[in-house]
């Protein structure tokens, strides 16, 4: 768990690689659609499969405990699909607006991922078992401190101050997701930090 945000760095420099190739062959918008494809494909859209789960189960249960049995149900409903539209429009539109991906690309895997490594080691978990019942158990704060400085490191070279109020949003914005989940269910799962990790991004 220590080492996410160098997975992330991994993720990010095949993009930016990916956004160079690209960028002297098509225009801007079709870029960014390919890019946004290639992000999907090279995370096997685990994280984005875990925030369409979460999005269905917070959005659609009346009880904690049926929140939690939508979540486990992997059929695709309503909140599920309008939400996952609506986030990948999202992020189409930001990458098509930047005049310059490259610093984004590289930071925001690295930052998504340390927010799941703040949450994982910050907050309870609401299983028994599960992949995300494994990191949870499994997680320190020696883990968590180590991939903070390599985000830190990340945020401060990639992208200087503005880096570095990236990494303080998306700090932020873990707490404030976690407590809503919190609100909603005992703890979180595997898919709310998936969620996290692409809200974050």
């Amino acid at each position: 768990m220590g080492y996410f945000p160098a997975v992330g760095l991994l993720v990010g420099l095949l993009l930016a690689g990916l956004d160079a190739a690209l960028g002297a062959l098509f225009p801007a918008g079709l870029v960014a659609a390919l890019l946004l494809t290639a992000w999907v494909l090279l995370t096997g859209a685990l994280h984005l499969d875990g925030f369409l789960d979460s999005c269905d189960g917070l959005l659609g249960g009346h009880t904690p405990e049926r929140r939690l049995e939508i979540m486990r149900d992997h059929r695709v409903g309503a909140y599920a699909l309008a939400g996952g539209v609506l986030l990948l429009l999202i992020e189409y539109s930001a990458l098509e607006a930047l005049a310059s991906r490259r610093p984004a690309l590289l930071l925001a895997p690295v930052l998504g991922r340390w927010a799941m490594s703040l949450a994982i080691v910050a907050h309870p978990y609401a299983r028994l078992q599960g992949l995300g019942r494994l990191l949870k158990d499994n997680a320190r704060a020696p883990q968590l401190a180590l991939a903070t400085v390599l985000a830190v490191v990340a945020a401060g070279l990639l992208g200087g101050w503005r880096g570095l109020a990236a990494l303080g949003l998306a700090a932020l914005a873990t707490w404030a997701g976690a407590r809503w989940i919190l609100r909603r269910i005992p703890g979180l799962t595997g898919d709310s930090y998936g969620a996290l990790c692409v809200l974050v991004e």
